[in-house]
């Protein structure tokens, strides 16, 4: 999958996934969930132990 489509599918632009892949770019968790779930398929899934 390219950037440009990754970017489509989550409603974001290429240069902001390639910022991602290459700086590690701060991302929120709800923009996390948009590229895991909506744009790869996948499940994210977030878990924490104190």
């Amino acid at each position: 999958m390219t950037q440009e489509q990754l970017a489509e599918r989550i409603d974001k632009k290429r240069t902001y996934i390639s910022k991602v892949e290459n700086d590690g770019e701060n991302i929120t968790l709800r923009t996390l969930f948009d590229i895991v779930e909506r744009g790869l398929g996948g499940k994210l899934k977030i878990s924490f132990e104190l």
